[in-house]
Order: structure tokens, then sequence, then C-alpha cells
């Protein structure tokens, strides 16, 4: 498995291949008019009160449910209470970094390391006061990301920067060379820890997700759905993520032209 980075239309879209191993160069960068299909996807998320509203409620509910587990012991005792969160769109905000494609209508050379090494993401809607709750709780916080181990120094200042708790080198755990998902570092948490809650934007932030269709990940969703609000908590992120490579069935290998048609079909429309 690879981690590749890929130029589509909607983002630059980082995408964690759990089965699949790609051989071929990451696409180049879109035609500039693609990267201008992405303005109203960030709009929304840096200016609508609704999406502000929607991480205000996960972490409301996050809360609630925290002190219904922890009032009723609703874990095992015999383990380490904890919590695991993705750090992206989770956490931090990165869509000023979004923006910048869009306002300059390329990627070059610009980069997600780039970005990251600038530790200047701000904290999204009630993360901080949800994590400082969980903190003075007694309950271990792990930062479960996909950026790549060789960024943790920065990304480890940038939740340090902005107050996140328990942000070190051993509640920080990026992704691992060859790693498949996050699967492999959340069993590493569960071997000393019962994990109340799980915190995400993307559904591979959870177990049983990676490497899914688009057809999969909303069955999957489906069967799960019992779960959402009760142990996971999602977060809305329009901007990039598993869900647009899924369409494309994480093929590198399409053009732009067939990226746009794949897109225009996955649109249930209606006839004038």
């Amino acid at each position: 498995m690879k981690k590749i980075s890929i130029w589509f239309p909607a983002a630059v879209i980082t995408l964690i291949l759990s089965s699949l191993t790609v051989s071929a160069e990451p696409a180049k960068n879109p035609p500039p008019h693609l990267y201008e299909q992405n303005t109203m996807s960030i709009l929304w998320f840096q200016n609508a009160g609704e999406a502000k509203a929607l991480y205000y409620q996960g972490y409301n509910i996050g809360k609630l449910r925290l002190d219904e587990i922890l009032r009723k012991k609703q874990y095992n005792r015999s383990l380490k209470p904890a919590i695991v969160l993705d750090i992206d769109e989770t956490v931090l905000d990165n869509s000023p970094y979004q923006a910048s494609f869009v306002v300059n209508r390329n990627g070059d050379p610009f980069n997600w390391s780039n970005w990251f090494d600038r530790a200047e993401a701000k904290l999204l809607p009630g993360a901080l006061e949800f994590l400082q709750y969980a903190d003075a709780k007694g309950v271990e916080i792990y930062y479960i990301s996909n950026r790549k181990e060789t960024q943790k120094a920065a990304t480890i200042k940038n939740l340090q920067h902005v107050g996140a708790p328990q942000a070190d080198a051993r509640h920080v755990l990026l992704q691992q060379e060859n790693e498949n998902g996050k699967e492999t570092r959340r069993r590493h948490v569960a071997k000393t820890h019962d994990i109340l809650l799980l915190f995400g934007d993307n559904l591979g932030d959870f177990s049983g997700f990676d490497g899914l269709t688009d057809t999969g990940r909303v069955d999957t969703v489906n069967k799960m759905k019992e779960e959402f609000g009760k142990k996971l908590i999602v977060f809305p992120n329009p901007m990039y993520g598993d869900w647009e490579g899924a369409i494309y069935d994480f093929d590198m290998k399409k053009s732009w032209k067939d990226i746009e048609r794949i897109r225009k079909e996955h649109l249930n429309s209606i006839e004038p």
C-alpha cells in the first residue's frame, strides 16, 4: 500500500489505498478551471454557520457520550479509557491551504508537506473545549492521522501551539511507511486502552471502511448506523477525501476528461 497525493479536480486529496497498490506516477495538476470547482465547498466550509454548528454539535455529542460512559462505567475498567481523533478537518482547519489552489488556480510547488511545516492551522469549532474536558476527566487522547511520520515534529508543534492537550510523541500517531490505513495504530492503542469514542471527517477514521467503493462505503454506513453519534462522531468535509477518490475507483490513470465525466455521472439529477 502506498500513500498517494492525487491532484483531483475538487482538491488535493490524500488517499490511503488499503488494498490497492498503484505503480503509476501521480496525476499531473488539473486544468486551472478544475481547481475552481472546489470554490463553493471551501466557501461553505469557511463561511457557513451550518458548518460551524455541525462541529459544535459533534463535540457536544462527544461530551454527552463521554459523560454517560464514564458515569455508568460502560467500559473495560481493566484498561485505561481513551478517545481517538483524526487531526485534519477534525481538530485542525486546513481550508486556507485548500483555498490557495482555488485562488491561485495552480497546485505547484506548494504541497501538504509545505503547509504542515508551517504549523499554522487553526482549531475547528468546539475542538479545544472538548479536548480540555476529556483531559480533565483523565481520559487519554490519541491523535491518529495519515500525515507521514516525517511530519511528526511539525504536527506536534501545531497542536501544541493551539493548546491541544496531550499533544506529544506518544499520543500523536502518524502513518508509517507501507502501513495500511489507520487500523494498525488503532489496534495498538486498544491493547492498553478501551477506546470510548472516535472522531473524524473521513470514514477511514473508523474501522471497516478502508478500500471500499463508493457504494460499499454507503452500504457499510447503513449497516453501522447505530454507531454514529454513539461511538463514532463524523464531521463535515466537502473539500476533499476518500469519498471522492472512491467514485473514481482510486484509479490514477484516468484522464481529467474522464474524471469530469464520472463526477457528472454520479449526480442524481432530474430532466428539465
